[in-house]
């Protein structure tokens, strides 16, 4: 299962966002926040109270299903006179939810969450980062594993001369990246491909802000 994986801002930053807004309603998400205890029920009803206590008016919270969804819009409506009577909103959602909402809604917008990483659950309540949407993927090299998200040196060409009995140089509780593309591409019968040295990567990838339209 992917995940957008997110941290609660540092309380001090928010009430610096919260700044000059003394009437907040707040934002949770039933998807991503609510699975990794960032931004669901609990958290929403612990943010009213801890902005409550800080002489915040708390005009009202909701946790919508799918915040970074357009039907969130239609959702929202029924919180109308709550909405108006807020001089702000604080989300508690990833960054795509933020935005969403901030599109659709004529009210500031105040993330309470930094945004980490895509993440895939790996076990109980864990999650590893998989992708970082670099737009120039060479996973069909590496045995479907990425080692620009699971190498800390994002090196294309590995393993790098720190790697100590297939554990990370960096984090020795870590796998090297390198050592299970070895391993993969060998139980496959394809270390071949790794032999093949790869083009100094182009860390720029897409040109930003990106832009992507379905060819009609």
């Amino acid at each position: 299962m992917i995940r957008s994986i997110t941290q609660q801002k540092p309380m001090e930053e928010i009430e610096v966002l919260l700044n000059g807004i003394n009437r907040v309603f707040i934002i949770g998400c039933g998807t991503c926040v609510t699975l990794t205890q960032t931004g669901g029920i609990f958290q929403v009803e612990a943010m009213k109270n801890s902005l409550s206590e800080k002489g915040k008016v708390v005009t009202g919270t909701t946790v919508v299903p799918v915040a970074c969804d357009n039907l969130t819009t239609d959702i929202l409506r029924e919180f109308e006179a709550q909405l108006k009577q807020a001089d702000g909103l604080l989300i508690m959602t990833c960054a795509f939810g933020v935005q969403t909402i901030a599109r659709q809604i004529n009210k500031m917008a105040v993330p309470a969450l930094n945004t980490l990483f895509i993440g895939k659950e790996t076990g109980a309540g864990e999650y590893n980062e998989v992708c970082t949407q670099c737009g120039a993927c060479v996973i069909g090299e590496t045995g479907g594993i990425c080692p620009v998200t699971a190498c800390h040196k994002g090196l294309v060409n590995g393993p790098c001369g720190g790697t100590n009995n297939g554990k990370c140089e960096i984090d020795s509780n870590k796998d090297c990246a390198w050592t299970m593309i070895y391993n993969r591409l060998k139980d496959l019968g394809r270390l071949d491909v790794m032999r093949i040295y790869k083009k100094p990567r182009n860390h720029l990838g897409e040109p930003s802000p990106g832009k992507f339209q379905i060819p009609v």
